[in-house]
């Protein structure tokens, strides 16, 4: 199992590009099910869940190939409707070919997902949406099972809470069903308008994009597209936070800064002077770095793929930070492990309690989630001596060659697998 072994205290210069999102190609891919012509997405990056996602449509009978950052996807078997639990065990987002299923080919037996143990996250709000529109779904054997034999019908659809993957897996959905669907409390998510941008260029018919109300006239069929991903806000974050802890300074290339307000405002109460263009953002490590309280929540909140990151940079901020976790309820596993670093966290409920500044001191720990796998490689970087990040797997999933990344800045990280029995 792949490990990373950071040495500490080293300055990070120059320039990092942040890759495409894919947490915007994963849905964009599934798109591609809605379609018998050919869809081309672009910036696609190589990571472990875009992989996951290409053979999930390959046991779909889609044929994905794939050159430098694009993908290539083509309708094969469209009798073929089950993504098996081997496939889809490991990623949550492997429920977004669901609607899509359902919407052409009538029927769908989708393995209940998996992914990163960060707290509930049910498809319940998923499926009573679709059967608004028209489907029967059961839960069999640990796979959902939906049927629409006759085809999916529009509705008035009124999410119970904020889904970023139910609100892309019914808008899926309704852009082939017969009629018109108004979908109430969207998540407004940057991934969610990308989504939307694609199915307008295969030529669905929606009105709202961008806002927490999405009205969808269906079509018949739907045309293959070709479509650029939005960059990984969530990459330009994470390398922003690096930035503010041993930035001399760092600049993220390649990103939206306007998806990531809420984080310059937090880096800015922080004692953080980012310059911010159209496409990049610049950070320095500032000489006094102050504690800032915040508490995640839907998008344009601040995000809670963030979070992590944000405890890791609050150990090293004077002062006491109380991170909120509103979105997951099991999502401070790597608080223990940066204590084990040194750090001075107190987790009561959803809220951290961080004080600092702690100078923090290698050791070997262990990731518990993606976002987790980053606090852990950030607080590394700060840390005395040398640092070990186990079941980097988590990190694989959605950072794109982070090492080579933060090493070209001046980072010391080396990836290594000590065997099955080390």
């Amino acid at each position: 199992m792949d490990k990373f072994r950071i040495g500490g205290g080293r300055a990070l210069r120059g320039t990092v590009m942040v890759s495409g999102a894919k947490n915007a190609a994963l849905p964009c891919l599934a798109a591609a099910l809605l379609t018998s012509d050919e869809v081309e997405i672009a910036g696609t990056p190589r990571v472990r869940d875009i992989v996951t996602m290409e053979k999930v449509l390959a046991a779909l009978g889609e044929s994905c190939t794939h050159a430098g950052s694009v993908t290539r996807i083509v309708s094969g078997h469209t009798g073929t409707f089950h993504a098996p639990y081997e496939l889809v065990r490991t990623m949550r987002a492997s429920v977004l070919v669901l609607g899509p299923l359902l919407a052409r080919r009538g029927r769908a037996r989708v393995a209940l997902p998996g992914g990163c143990a960060i707290g509930a996250r049910p498809v319940d709000l998923h499926m009573l949406a679709l059967e608004q529109l028209g489907a029967t779904l059961r839960v069999e054997h640990g796979d959902i099972v939906a049927e629409a034999p006759r085809g999916l019908h529009g509705a008035d659809i009124t999410f119970s809470k904020v889904t970023v993957t139910g609100t892309e897996n019914v808008l899926m959905a309704a852009v082939l069903a017969r009629g018109r669907s108004v979908l109430r409390r969207c998540a407004r998510e940057p991934e969610v308008t990308d989504l939307a941008e694609l199915l307008l260029a295969m030529g669905a018919r929606i009105d709202g994009v961008g806002t927490d109300t999405l009205e969808v006239e269906g079509v018949d069929a739907l045309r293959g597209a070709r479509h650029t991903v939005i960059p990984d806000r969530i990459e330009a974050g994470t390398y922003a936070i690096a930035g503010a802890l041993c930035g001399d300074p760092v600049t993220v290339a390649g990103c939206r800064p306007d998806h990531l307000g809420a984080l310059l405002e937090t880096l800015r109460a922080a004692g953080v002077e980012p310059e911010v263009t159209a496409s990049s953002i610049t950070v320095r490590r500032p000489a006094r770095l102050r504690s800032v309280s915040v508490t995640t929540t839907e998008h344009p909140g601040f995000a809670t793929d963030l979070q992590a990151q944000t405890v890791a940079l609050m150990t090293q901020a004077e002062g006491v930070a109380e991170i909120t976790e509103a979105i997951f309820e099991s999502r401070f596993q790597h608080a223990l492990e940066l204590m084990r670093l040194g750090a001075r966290i107190e987790v009561s409920g959803r809220t951290a309690r961080v004080t600092g500044p702690t100078p923090l001191t290698g050791a070997t720990v262990m990731a518990s989630d993606l976002r987790a796998s980053a606090a852990l490689v950030l607080a590394g970087l700060v840390a005395e001596g040398e640092t070990v990040v186990d079941r980097i797997y988590h990190l694989d999933r959605g950072y794109e060659a982070m090492e080579g990344k933060l090493n070209a800045l001046g980072a010391s990280i080396e990836r290594f697998n000590p065997g099955p029995f080390v």
